[in-house]
């Protein structure tokens, strides 16, 4: 599809209002709909973008042009402006598309944007292999029939549904590469698994349903149940027929993920949240829990695009049935904000995690914080993201949770590697040079006697030792660091100090 296309769809009666020839043969990759005064970091390259003009303001000259100069840095395709909320289109919107070179296309009023969105991505997915050997292996009577669902929007449980008895076919699911499944056509044929486990029996690998170019959580497959190699003509045609709904489901949740992010820099802006929150769908909620991810890269240099982990989250976080909302921030941060405990969306995350960490390659790790859940306010949001981010280094496991944080190794265990050890250093440099140099371990030593609250004869004992021993060991030990064990101040400091430390660090010496 073209831009040039939309002046063609009679029924939504979209006109030119600047544009030369050649910018009208520029190639659609899909839509957006945005009423931001900068909205490039929520744009792709190639889409449409739509806005309703709320942003623009007379007594505003150079508004517009900002806002061309947004869409021209993020390279799209063309504006479509709706005269619902002016009347008209500003001649200054004009003059600024007209200086970066974008095509500006006027929406009439009363034309929703709903439905441009959808006709577009029908028009970009609907008909594209509609000439193909595999579609063609479906009946056009079938075929008409599927394609009057997807137009009435009909949901994907519907239509698959349809298909498998029109068609003849087996069972049939579909899921998305991250395992939670969208729709089966015989849900009564089930194993007993719930829809948010995944796919259900051994469907084989499937067959990909629209767009794959995303995250690797992104894209729905198509199986059957079970898997059956005679059917694969007719299943590659029913994908092909799937695919607008698919493109379409993949246009809602980025439509989310930028409203999260709009939620997100509200809360680092300490703006208002009201907005924000309705637009997420959590104006009503009473308390929100705080999460965040990230995506380790597996080697040095390796580059992990920054909305991954967001994809991850809202993964995981679906099945839940409640109010969310996942997204990346300004500093590039996934996070998340759910309606529900932070026992129950721990529980959940950890249950997710292992399919989504699958589907990783290169040694890169998915990890997970859950803050607790706060009010919506913008303090108390911030605060509770602050604590998830914290939990992230969990050494429990790969999912942590504040909720869980009641020990001194899970607190130290958030602070940066560099800090730690520059701790350790600082406190236990001197047990370390001696131990080194001696058969004797001053560091096992304190280990065990910090473990045994300061026991001289369980030490002892611990140790295989006579009580003189691990006295002048203490001794020893107090002169080098320049701190007193009978002060319990200096107990938890070096205690800390062997927490920060390696693993080796705390081993109890044999004698």
């Amino acid at each position: 599809m073209i831009v040039g296309d939309l002046l063609h769809l009679d029924d939504l009666s979209i006109r030119l209002a600047w544009g030369t020839p050649d910018l009208l043969d520029r190639p659609v990759t899909g839509v957006s709909s945005t009423d931001l005064q900068d909205p490039a970091r929520y744009l792709q390259p190639g889409e449409l973008v739509l806005t309703g003009l709320v942003w623009w303001q007379p007594a505003d000259a150079s508004g517009a042009l900002r806002f061309a100069t947004a869409l021209r840095s993020a390279g799209v395709a063309a504006l479509l402006a709706g005269e619902g909320t002016h009347g008209s289109i500003p001649d200054g919107l004009a003059e600024a598309c007209r200086t970066h070179g974008i095509p500006l296309l006027a929406v009439p009023a009363g034309v929703s944007f709903r439905a441009v969105t959808d006709r577009v991505y029908l028009r970009l997915w609907g008909d594209l292999r509609a000439g193909a050997q595999d579609t063609a292996a479906i009946p056009e009577t079938v075929r008409s029939e599927l394609l009057d669902l997807v137009r009435t929007e009909a949901g994907p449980d519907e239509v698959l549904t349809r298909a498998v008895g029109r068609l003849g076919l087996p069972d049939c699911s579909i899921s998305t590469a991250g395992g939670r499944r969208i729709a089966r056509s015989r849900p009564e044929a089930s194993t007993g698994a719930s829809p948010s486990d995944g796919p259900v029996g051994r469907g084989g690998p499937g067959l990909p349903v629209g767009p794959q170019d995303g995250s690797p959580f992104d894209g729905w497959r198509l199986r059957t149940h079970p898997h059956t190699p005679g059917a694969e003509p007719a299943l590659q045609g029913l994908a092909e027929l799937l695919a607008p709904l698919a493109t379409r489901a993949r246009a809602a949740a980025g439509a989310r993920r930028r409203a999260a992010g709009r939620l997100l820099d509200a809360l680092v802006d300490d703006g208002g949240l009201a907005e924000p929150l309705a637009g997420c769908g959590l104006g009503g909620a009473g308390s929100l829990t705080a999460v965040t991810a990230r995506i380790e890269p597996g080697r040095t240099g390796d580059e992990v695009p920054a909305d991954w982990a967001a994809h991850a989250l809202a993964e995981a976080l679906h099945p839940l049935g409640v109010p969310y909302a996942a997204g990346t921030d300004r500093t590039g941060r996934g996070s998340a904000l759910v309606a529900a405990p932070a026992e129950r969306v721990t529980e959940r995350l950890r249950r997710a995690r292992p399919a989504l960490q699958a589907r990783l390659t290169g040694r890169r790790t998915l990890r997970i914080g859950v803050g607790p859940a706060a009010p919506p306010t913008a303090g108390a949001l911030r605060a509770a993201l602050v604590q998830a981010r914290y939990v992230l280094p969990d050494p429990a496991g790969p999912v942590g949770s504040a909720t869980e944080l009641d020990t001194l190794a899970g607190l130290l265990s958030g602070i940066p590697a560099e800090v730690t050890a520059a701790f350790h250093a600082r406190l236990l440099a001197p047990l370390t040079a001696h131990d080194e140099e001696n058969s004797v371990s001053l560091l096992g030593t304190l280990a065990v006697f910090l473990e045994h609250d300061g026991s001289w004869a369980r030490t002892a004992e611990a140790l295989h030792l006579h009580v003189n021993t691990v006295h002048y060991r203490i001794r020893r030990i107090e002169e080098l660091t320049g701190r007193n064990l009978a002060r319990l101040r200096d107990r938890l400091d070096l205690r800390a100090a062997l927490l920060c430390g390696p693993a080796a660090a705390g081993q109890a010496p044999t004698g």
